[in-house]
């Protein structure tokens, strides 16, 4: 199909004198750079240029001896990121990334990576805060067209590409012409540095506040590119049987919430994660009773598309459109004129932002590892060590909510454990989101709300409600046991062993099991 030219996406003419394969750019880059990129999940990110590096890196036999530092708003697409990690380009990585080999390059200490809070990431960058000099030496922006005024109209994210914009020495763009223009589908502030950033007076999910162009400095352009290649997509996660528990549970509270006067019958705008329960959510949502939703989030998944066609959703505001890439995007692509007038796309620095997140009222619901019976929440380090993806938006919106809400099934599969290992541990091993940002904790096995409720019964809520019944007797035996000591020695408002408060993950570690005999100090692990 044909969705036009480079020549008519680029509208300023000038910078057509600019227009160079991808392979030409590798001039432009040295080892040591710092490198920002358009991007949000796999949607909106460069490919060509990535995909002409590690070609040139892998041809020349340059592994380790090219490497750069990243930063981009998110995860981006395998086939450059994931790639670069298994030819050793990366030094840095920050915020957020998802490939194995990256993972690995970064659990095995090759790759030094930080995350950050995403909504925090973006407003960073423009603050200089990553680099040495403040700067970014290339940015590499993905965009559907430029304008005659050199303004940027960007593909399926927004990212980070306006602070970019700021702090890059240069700029190459890759114009995506394999694709629809997503021309006017973006709301664009540019922040400016306090004291001087004014108020984004965002009062509705459907409500733009900025333009539909990044502006963009035409003197820093040094290169000009053309790509066919769509974004990867993020996989559909299918629902399961616990997904669709869960999703049950969370639909019946706000049916309760509704009759209790906390909520309108049509909700607030809704903030949801990714995978398996959050596609079951959104499931329930297009088949039960609630109306003219409205969304205000970081991705729209697949089932975000179900919603609008169940005439349900009235509008949704994201950063990324993270379809799958099939059947998501193709499905998006062939009734654009149905969903295309429903959505905008907005930077990192306002969908994650605080004050619109506060004043919408957003509900968060978002899938950690494990949270443990005082509500804190790890999202990050399996095990306290082993990075996984990163910590992601989700502290934006869980502290800045209306409710929020982590859901988790309250076993996951382990080769070494039928059952399965218990996310709800006495203490979690790294804590991503405390007890003070969650309202309520659900697993397969019930809702516990812990709005109001003090630590020591707000354990005996979770164990309760959250628990596997295989894992309650043990956790409960381990909440008494605490109660009993940090009380006689005056300490026990929120009681915990820590001779004991991770026997059951060292249990795991030796013996392939979290369902431990005793919490007998005097027996080290049980088999």
């Amino acid at each position: 199909m044909d969705y036009g030219t480079l020549e008519s996406r680029v509208r300023r003419k000038s910078l057509l004198n600019k227009v160079m394969k991808a392979e030409e750019t590798i001039q432009f880059f040295k080892p040591g750079m710092n490198l920002g990129w358009s991007g949000f999940t796999p949607a909106g990110y460069p490919k060509e240029v990535p995909i002409a590096l590690a070609d040139h890196v892998e041809q020349n036999n340059l592994q380790g001896k090219m490497q750069f530092n990243l930063f981009v708003g998110a995860s981006v697409g395998a086939e450059t990121e994931d790639r670069w990690a298994t030819l050793d380009m990366i030094d840095r990585r920050w915020p957020y990334q998802t490939g194995k080999n990256i993972a690995k390059g970064i659990n095995t200490g090759k790759i030094r990576m930080g995350d950050k809070h995403l909504g925090h990431f973006a407003q960073d960058v423009g603050y200089g805060f990553y680099t040495e000099n403040g700067r970014m030496d290339i940015a590499i922006i993905e965009v559907s067209a430029i304008t005659e005024d050199c303004g940027l109209a960007l593909t399926s994210s927004c990212g980070i590409v306006p602070e970019l914009m700021r702090v890059a020495d240069k700029i190459i763009l890759e114009v995506n012409t394999g694709q629809p223009s997503f021309e006017g589908m973006h709301d664009i502030i540019m922040q400016e540095k306090p004291p001087h950033r004014q108020p984004m007076l965002i009062s509705s999910a459907e409500q733009r506040v900025g333009t539909p162009y990044v502006p963009c400095d035409p003197e820093k352009i040094v290169a000009v590119v053309e790509s066919k290649r769509r974004d990867k997509g993020r996989a559909f996660a299918e629902q399961d049987e616990n997904s669709e528990l869960i999703a049950q549970h969370i639909l019946e509270f706000f049916h309760h919430e509704v009759k209790k006067g906390r909520l309108p019958e049509n909700l607030l705008p809704l903030q949801s994660g990714v995978g398996s329960i959050a596609n079951a959510v959104v499931g329930g949502l297009c088949k039960g009773d609630f109306y003219n939703l409205s969304v205000y989030t970081e991705v729209l998944q697949d089932t975000m598309l179900d919603l609008f066609d169940s005439g349900k959703l009235n509008f949704a505001s994201a950063c990324s459109l993270s379809l799958s890439e099939n059947p998501g995007f193709p499905r998006f692509f062939d009734a654009w004129d149905n969903y295309a007038h429903k959505i905008v796309l907005r930077p990192l620095s306002v969908s994650n932002a605080p004050e619109p997140i506060r004043r919408l009222g957003c509900i968060a619901m978002n899938t950690p590892v494990e949270f443990d019976i005082y509500a804190h929440a790890n999202s990050t380090l399996v095990g306290g060590t082993r990075m996984i993806n990163g910590l992601g938006g989700y502290g934006d919106f869980l502290r800045n909510g209306y409710l929020k809400i982590m859901h988790s099934p309250s076993v996951r599969p382990s080769k070494t454990d039928p059952l399965g290992i218990t996310c709800v541990v006495p203490k979690a091993p790294h804590i991503d989101h405390t007890e003070h940002d969650l309202d309520c904790v659900v697993t397969e096995q019930g809702l516990a709300d812990l709005r109001g409720v003090a630590p020591k019964e707000r354990a005996k809520l979770i164990i309760e409600k959250c628990a596997h019944p295989e894992y309650k007797p043990i956790l409960n035996e381990y909440l008494e046991m605490a109660s009993k000591d940090c009380l006689e020695r005056g300490v026990g408002h929120e009681p915990q062993l820590f001779d004991r408060a991770f026997k059951m993950q060292q249990n795991l570690a030796a013996n392939g099991t979290m369902r431990i005999k005793n919490w007998d100090i005097k027996i080290d692990l049980c088999e």
